[in-house]
């Protein structure tokens, strides 16, 4: 364990942390949040309900973390129970009672007076139960289970831990992102989908609506406070968008949306959500290369490789204030993109990403029984010296030998990352659907790329990031650390550089464990760290945008842990780069 804390552990709630809205692309006006103070009970029983709980844990920190109070190991042989009590307000009567999670690692079983409301496997999709029919009047009793092997078992994990060590970190396990409550009508809106077309001047909106009643559902379109549209909804509309403002990261113009559904004239549910007016596709230039188009215009996306990993709270920010910063920061930097790497965060951070103006490349979390170093390491790194990575590539139907055997294994990934993708598919800063990260658990990637494909033709998807290409997606995706960078053999797909950098200092005071620390690179200095940092990017990276290159990630937005290689230390205390020397960079980094 670690003892540095970041610049937000003092401004953290504990009463009740994150207490912002949780999900900003669907809002009611009225919920209660359940985050803060609970019982917990570490056992080895699956079964029973403890006799008793060992001490107080706030939620949503994980029971391995500073911020959650209790920051103690947790490995496979244990089995967590959490207990709160709570009582519904006048709000909820005549309601359906809907009690959701943002996420909760790994397996959990969940209990309303000691009756199963119902139970969820994986560890970073959101869900939710009807309670309606468990709970009472006066005090209820909300009890969950969890069970959570991290790298001891074969479900989605992404670098998770039982012991830290490399690149692998502290598990985050149990709840994670907020516990809340909310009121419904029996009859009410379900879901909503968006998607925007620029070309047409529209935007598609597509609602279910759970009732079994006669109903009228409209929407109303808002630019600020000036109302563009109003009409009534059949369940699949286009609706004209007069005048509309497009969407980039240069000018992030949103608009709002409220639905209102009826019986009658009678108000049964209203829901808020918004969109960006944006297109993103693939085209060619006036020199004949391949690029990424943003609203049909060529766009160099410059971004960097964002784990999401705080010292205080693993895989939780601290606050909805430190989500802002880190995006907020790269952007002042002048950055235009962020690689969510391996992790899905809590919803406020892609409504965040969509206020302020940051594209996303969302990677689906990686998995499989351990991780085969042979296939993912040893093999790539050793062909990277004699033949270009960019030009390496092996067939991914070996399933044993990227360790996922077992046809279960595989059927667990394509679910939640097809739930992943529908859960996300209003958020107008996501750009691309990343499903594999360096052979981690790859397979199949290219009928999986082509699923992703048809379930979401609006956006880029990048089949294979790293090493094991199969021909498919829309990029040619290479990494490369520390030798220098090639540009891979010219072909219909643009070529991105979806992983490089790493250049690495240690600031003492400010790193997880000095002694162990590493980096691709080592510098001492700030001077000397922007200086290799300024050379990399005019030598390396500059030179290529006129051969083809259509998009950099640089590794990466912190330190985590032992890495070392962060713009900024973990603590986001210090940037640890000359903060012009990288604006004036990234000013050249334009088509």
């Amino acid at each position: 364990m670690s003892h540095i804390k970041t610049i937000f552990y003092d401004k953290v709630d504990k009463s009740c942390p994150l207490n912002e809205y949780p999900r900003p692309q669907f809002m009611r006006d009225f919920w209660v949040n359940l985050n803060g103070e609970f019982d917990y009970a570490v056992t080895n029983d699956a079964v029973t309900f403890p006799m008793e709980y060992q001490g107080k844990i706030t939620v949503p920190f994980a029971i391995e973390t500073a911020l959650s109070g209790v920051e103690r190991p947790f490995t496979p042989d244990d089995r967590l129970w959490y207990k709160k009590n709570f009582t519904l307000s006048e709000e909820f009567k005549n309601k359906r009672v809907i009690l959701n999670f943002g996420a909760v690692d790994w397996e959990c079983r969940v209990f309303i007076n000691r009756q199963l409301a119902g139970s969820h496997m994986g560890g970073y999709n959101s869900f939710s139960f009807d309670i309606t029919d468990l709970v009472t009047d006066g005090e209820n009793e909300l009890i969950v289970y969890v069970y959570d092997p991290t790298d001891k078992g074969w479900q989605q994990r992404g670098k998770q831990a039982v012991t830290s060590h490399g690149f692998w970190y502290t598990g985050t396990s149990g709840i994670w992102q907020t516990v809340w409550l909310e009121a419904v009508s029996r009859e009410h809106i379900g879901s909503v989908k968006l998607l925007p077309d620029i070309d047409k001047g529209t935007v598609n909106i597509k609602t279910q609506a759970v009732s079994e009643k006669k109903y009228k559902l409209t929407a109303e379109i808002f630019d600020g406070e000036s109302s563009v549209a109003s009409v009534s909804l059949t369940g699949d509309d286009d609706i004209e968008i007069p005048d509309f403002k497009l969407w980039s990261p240069e000018e992030p113009n949103l608009y709002d949306v409220v639905l209102v559904m009826k019986e009658g004239n009678k108000i049964v549910d209203k829901v808020k959500t918004y969109f960006g007016m944006r297109k993103f596709s693939l085209g060619v230039d006036n020199e004949g290369y391949p690029r990424l188009f943003l609203n049909n215009k060529p766009y160099f996306q410059n971004g960097l490789l964002d784990q999401g990993y705080w010292c205080d709270g693993g895989l939780t920010p601290p606050t909805d204030e430190a989500m802002i910063y880190d995006i907020q920061k790269m952007k002042d930097l002048g950055f235009n993109m962020l690689r969510k790497h391996i992790k899905v965060e809590p919803a406020r951070w892609y409504y965040h990403c969509d206020r302020l103006g940051m594209l996303v490349w969302q990677d689906m979390v990686s998995g499989g029984k351990e991780l085969n170093t042979v296939y993912a390491g040893v093999i790539p790194n050793i062909q990277g010296v004699f033949v270009p990575v960019a030009d390496f590539s092996m067939k991914d139907n070996k399933y044993a030998a990227f360790n996922r055997g077992k046809k279960e294994w595989r059927d667990a990934f394509k679910e939640e990352f097809m739930e992943m993708i529908d859960q996300h598919y209003n958020c107008v800063s996501i750009c691309t659907w990343v499903p594999f990260n360096e052979g981690w658990g790859q397979f199949d990637a290219l009928e999986i790329g082509s699923e992703v494909k048809k379930a979401d033709p609006s956006r880029f998807v990048d089949h294979a990031s790293g090493w094991y290409d199969q021909g498919g997606g829309d990029f040619r995706s290479i990494h490369r650390y520390i030798l220098p960078v090639q540009v891979p053999k010219r072909e219909s797909r643009p070529f991105v550089l979806s992983e490089f950098g790493g250049y690495s200092q240690i600031i003492d005071g400010h790193v997880w464990n000095k002694q162990k620390s590493f980096g691709y690179m080592m510098f001492k200095t700030k001077e000397t760290l922007t200086k290799a940092y300024k050379k990399l990017y005019e030598k390396q990276i500059i030179p290529l945008l006129s051969k083809g290159l259509s998009a950099i990630v640089y590794t990466q937005v912190s330190d985590v842990e032992f890495e070392v290689n962060g713009i900024m230390t973990y603590d986001r205390a210090i940037v640890k780069v000359d903060e012009s020397t990288v604006k004036e960079i990234n000013g050249k980094l334009k088509f």
